[in-house]
């Protein structure tokens, strides 16, 4: 039977476009700050692409400082409900109880937590009590100091046994596993060592049971690979990066550059068919 995630099967890379209501954002914070301006980006998306998207309005960059819910809220929920309203299957990125029941209320299917549902007490009451699928990702730390000197005996394992109590918590709270997928947390509290150990080992995050979403678009070790500051011009990086993530087994990828994304994927589809 084929594995699926958010009533999508699982036969080819889902692309998860990203959407943030934010007006700092490490990449594209601003863009899509005005309501009307999200919801043209995640329809434009779609048409490029796009399987889901995914709107947050809290910054989680590195050093980023928390939101206030009520701005949060202003952010989002316009911007989930008219998407929702459209056809569009949206995730909402969030790390508050509030804001989940809000966008799953205005249309949203997916909750994707950094905290993996731990920020907030009430979360995973939340999401056991819907119908919702969930993200649950991996972050040492907290967004304002996540990148402050991260340490790990085994990074790759440790994420990996995190990921799997998580899912495991989940599943006692209610929540079914074929409502669970799993992100390693690219950048969320590690170095650059870090990441290309958790890339270079995404096989072993299958383990875990549940589908994997990689988020590796415009990252900054990607810049450090490359020697380029500006993440705008990190896209073909990115993609070198996501395409390594799929023949490792990463069923989603979180991605700002959708049409570029989709056409590498299309053509390693074919290169990769019956092989």
């Amino acid at each position: 039977m084929t594995k699926a995630f958010a009533g999508l099967p699982l036969v080819r890379p889902l692309i998860m476009g990203i959407v943030n209501a934010t007006p700092d954002s490490f990449s594209d914070g601003g863009e899509a700050f005005c309501e009307d301006d999200a919801v043209a980006k995640g329809l434009r998306m779609i048409d490029e692409g796009a399987d889901i998207i995914d709107v947050g309005g809290e910054s989680t960059r590195p050093g980023a400082e928390p939101v206030g819910i009520e701005d949060e809220l202003r952010r989002t929920i316009p911007v989930v409900r008219r998407l929702s309203e459209a056809g569009v299957l949206v995730s909402i990125d969030t790390r508050h109880a509030v804001v989940m029941e809000a966008a799953l209320a205005a249309g949203a299917e997916i909750v994707n937590d950094v905290s993996a549902l731990t920020h907030d007490p009430r979360s995973i009451d939340v999401v056991a009590n819907s119908e919702a699928s969930v993200v649950l990702m991996h972050m040492q730390g907290a967004p304002a100091t996540m990148q402050n000197a991260p340490e790990y005996d085994d990074v790759t394992k440790e994420v990996v046994d995190y990921l799997c109590n998580r899912v495991r918590a989940c599943e006692a709270a209610g929540i079914r596993r074929n409502r669970i997928a799993i992100d390693p947390g690219i950048g969320f509290g590690k170095t650059m060592s870090h990441n290309l150990d958790i890339l270079k080992r995404l096989k072993e995050f299958s383990a875990v049971g549940v589908p994997v979403l990689l988020g590796v678009s415009r990252k900054s070790f990607i810049g450090a690979v490359v020697g380029e500051r500006d993440p705008r011009k990190r896209v073909a990086g990115s993609i070198a990066a996501a395409l390594a993530g799929v023949t490792r087994g990463a069923n989603i990828l979180r991605v700002h550059d959708v049409a570029e994304t989709h056409q590498a994927l299309a053509v390693w589809d074919v290169i990769n068919a019956n092989v």
